[in-house]
């Protein structure tokens, strides 16, 4: 029996694929438990149908992430910081407050999107790559001053 997979199954495949499995397996495990479906010809017309929409949707939101990382690149970030000696500063920067920056100025970044490996603790320039989508990364500058 062949069935379409709704869901990723160990050991069998991952959501889309078309599988051969055994009668007693597909329909007293699979279908009933909503993991998979029959593959009829109108099954696997509509599956391919998804697999387009779904292809166009991520490569439309690729587009934008890609636009969004290239105007990152050209956009330096300020934080103005108290200061203590040594231009120290009075606790640090981290990914929340670069992406709290990043919102007021008009970018959609989430504190996750930015992969700061430890906070800030002194003036200075620093870059800081950005995680927008799933493979599109952007390296932004960020500006620590005195307030």
């Amino acid at each position: 029996m062949k069935v379409i997979l709704k869901t990723d199954v160990s050991r069998l495949g991952k959501t889309g694929e078309v599988v051969e499995v055994k009668p007693g397996y597909g329909r007293n495990y699979l279908i009933p438990r909503n993991l998979a479906v029959e593959a009829t010809r109108k099954n696997v017309n509509q599956l391919g149908h998804e697999k387009r929409l779904i292809s166009d949707q991520q490569s439309r939101q690729k587009a934008s992430a890609e636009k969004l990382a290239e105007q990152l690149e050209n956009y330096s970030c300020t934080i103005p910081c108290k200061v203590g000696e040594n231009d120290r500063l009075f606790g640090s920067v981290t990914a929340q407050d670069i992406a709290e920056t990043l919102r007021k100025d008009g970018y959609a970044v989430d504190k996750r999107e930015v992969l700061l490996e430890e906070p800030m603790k002194t003036l200075g320039v620093y870059t800081v790559p950005v995680r927008i989508g799933a493979k599109v990364e952007a390296k932004l500058k960020v500006w620590l001053v005195k307030k």
